[in-house]
């Protein structure tokens, strides 16, 4: 489906076999989509808050050869919701799916699902390798962009409080929305910028309830992946950008030294949004990242 703008990375993805159906992952009916051939060599990736498997595709398409797996979260895209959306359950969710889908396969997480992937990591996932794109690196409410988390949470609790209807109208203002997506994209780029705000328009406001969003919510602002970081046995890939507005590129710094075993990429001229503004630039620090495992 093409929203808005023209995406400047269709004719690469056009180029993959795809392939989308819904499993059952310990009772919740998950979308999962494949790129690639079904046989090439797996790596399973996370979408990070209130997006779905469309946000990650621009990497996948740089990455040919290989089969990408992109399940919707509980509660977003096409996806059902958990019963409770903790970080506790959207970790066993992940757990259970990588062990159904590919087991022992790399595990990719942008943002809000680099928490859900480090999280599953420290508690037992069968990944050979983690990746983590603009990973949560502080506490959202005590972090240097406390102010706008503190705004973001008034907002998701004036959505719970409101009735129904108009928590959900609160939820998909376009001119939300759109303040979100200009607030986090860096590009210069006019066309990419305005396929940026189709995207989030498009896709940003897919979800299963209204309490599916603002418990995933909770779980983002309450959570980092630094918590956990000591307790990740697999080699850590980080990818951060200099730009970023949710982590400083100096927490990224400080986040790769909490690992047992990680290394830190930095993309320049890019925020929030690597996965948009530069998918080519992450998909190569991946492969090689990917390529150390043949080494050895």
């Amino acid at each position: 489906m093409e929203s808005g703008s023209p995406s400047p990375y269709r004719a690469l993805l056009d180029a993959l076999p795809r392939r989308e159906r819904t499993i059952d992952v310990d009772g919740t009916a998950t979308a999962v989509f494949e790129y690639g051939e079904p046989d090439a060599r797996p790596i399973v990736f996370v979408h990070g808050f209130r997006g779905d498997h469309h946000g990650l595709e621009p990497i996948a398409a740089h990455l040919p050869g290989m089969r990408v797996i992109v399940p919707d979260l509980p509660g977003f895209g096409d996806s059902e919701a958990l019963p409770t959306a903790s970080i506790d359950a959207y970790a066993a969710w992940l757990r259970a799916l990588v062990a159904s889908e590919a087991p022992g396969a790399a595990v990719l997480g942008h943002s809000f699902g680099s928490i859900v992937v480090a999280h599953a990591a420290a508690s037992g996932l069968d990944a050979s390798r983690i990746v983590l794109v603009n990973p949560i690196a502080t506490p959202a409410l005590s972090g240097p962009n406390r102010l706008g988390s503190a705004l973001a949470l008034g907002y998701y609790r004036a959505a719970a409080a409101l009735p129904e209807r108009a928590g959900l109208a609160l939820l998909g203002a376009p001119p939300i929305v759109r303040g979100m997506s200009a607030f986090m994209a860096k590009t210069r780029d006019r066309g990419l910028r305005a396929w940026i705000h189709g995207q989030h328009d498009a896709y940003f406001s897919s979800y299963a309830s209204r309490r599916s969003v603002l418990e995933a919510f909770d779980a983002s602002i309450r959570h980092t992946v630094g918590e956990v970081a000591a307790r990740i046995a697999q080699p850590v890939q980080l990818i951060a950008a200099d730009r970023d507005d949710i982590t400083p590129l100096r927490e990224q710094h400080r986040l790769r030294t909490r690992f047992p075993d990680a290394r830190l990429a930095v993309l320049r001229g890019t925020g929030h949004l690597v996965h948009y503004e530069q998918p080519r630039e992450a998909a190569a620090v991946i492969r090689r990242f990917l390529a150390e495992d043949a080494a050895r």
